[in-house]
């Protein structure tokens, strides 16, 4: 019979723990799966972002012979940002080992391990929705904790303006010709013009994540109709497309699906928000080491694991879980938003 004894093998340690839940996959998310945002590993809880402005300017005529006119240096800006601290525990009681045999095709250490398993599955759930969570308010420009407090607001941060909704007015029942187009084109517009330096020409790209209403104004919109069957790809519109996505303006709009109480992870029904793909150093994510001395001083990793066993009754042993990230867009400035009407 297993006993409380067996959480000293080596697969309990942290470097074995923290090595097996790296391995696991996290909960699928659209914005995890775009694999947006570059890992920035560190060795300590603060993350220093270099900024620098760089800009065009015209170059003054002058008399042959003169010496040329300096050009002015690229102003640099320096931000220290603090990463946070994201942990969770379950427990393992001795009541739930104490009926595991050492028969059949398991030992008692791969049935522990299987319960463990479990236990730290259900774990890494919450922290993916998590980073999910800090992802989507990444790239709205203003990161949000669970209880909706703020993290990390961007905008504050890099010193520009968040800029203001474009209305789509969606709702629009005689809208004018190409309405939908033209305010495509502004976001494409406004983007492109805010990413200094950072936008690839015909490698980066804009996508729109939109709330259900604004999706099913958007699919439904004279326009938009006509467009896809002049093309001939009405097809597209007639087969289900919700939680899909939709090209259109230069533009994927992609309808975001969070969380099924559409409260917990959302971007709200009306409103689309906008972020550039393939966008150069635009979407980081800094990950530092956990606070143990068996990671001092090595790389962060996305998530750490350990066990904290009951020294004083040897009735139960903790599984924590931890991870030191922040999620964060280096040219907020390019984040656009827009509302339905």
């Amino acid at each position: 019979m297993a006993s409380m004894d067996i959480f000293a093998a080596d697969g309990f340690s942290a470097m074995s723990m923290t090595a097996a839940l790296n391995n696991q996959p996290f909960l699928p998310s659209l914005l995890g799966d775009m694999r947006l945002f570059t890992p920035k590993p560190i060795t300590t809880d603060t993350a220093a972002i270099e900024q620098i402005n760089g800009t065009l300017g015209l170059i003054q005529t002058d008399k042959r012979g003169a010496p040329p006119a300096a050009r002015g240096t690229d102003k640099r800006t320096l931000r220290h940002l603090s990463t946070v601290r994201i942990s969770q525990q379950d427990t393992v009681r001795a009541s739930e080992i104490q009926g595991i045999r050492a028969f059949g095709s398991e030992s008692e250490l791969m049935q522990v391990q299987t319960l463990v398993a479990r236990k730290q599955t259900n774990l890494l759930r919450d922290v993916a929705l998590t980073h999910e969570h800090h992802r989507l308010g990444a790239v709205q420009g203003i990161v949000l904790d669970a209880d909706g407090s703020q993290i990390v607001n961007l905008f504050t941060e890099f010193g520009v303006t968040q800029p203001d909704e474009i209305d789509f007015d969606l709702d629009n029942a005689s809208p004018d010709p190409g309405a939908v187009r033209v305010n495509c084109a502004a976001v494409n517009r406004a983007m492109q013009r805010a990413s200094k330096g950072s936008w690839i020409e015909g490698v980066t790209s804009a996508v729109g994540r939109c709330g259900d209403a604004f999706w099913d104004d958007l699919i439904t919109h004279p326009e938009v109709e006509r467009t896809y069957e002049a093309q001939q790809a009405g097809a597209e519109l007639r087969r289900d497309i919700t939680w899909q996505w939709l090209d259109y303006g230069g533009i994927r709009f992609v309808n975001y699906r969070g969380t099924d109480d559409t409260t917990t992870v959302t971007i709200g029904s009306e409103k689309c928000k906008f972020f550039p793909v393939n966008a150069l150093d635009v979407f980081e994510v800094a990950l530092s080491p956990a606070e143990s001395f068996d990671f001092v001083n090595t790389p962060g990793l996305p998530v750490y694991g350990w066990q904290v066993p009951d020294r004083d009754r040897n009735m139960f042993v903790d599984l924590e879980v931890y991870s030191y990230p922040l999620f964060y867009c280096t040219k907020p400035a390019m984040l656009q938003r827009a509302k339905r009407t």
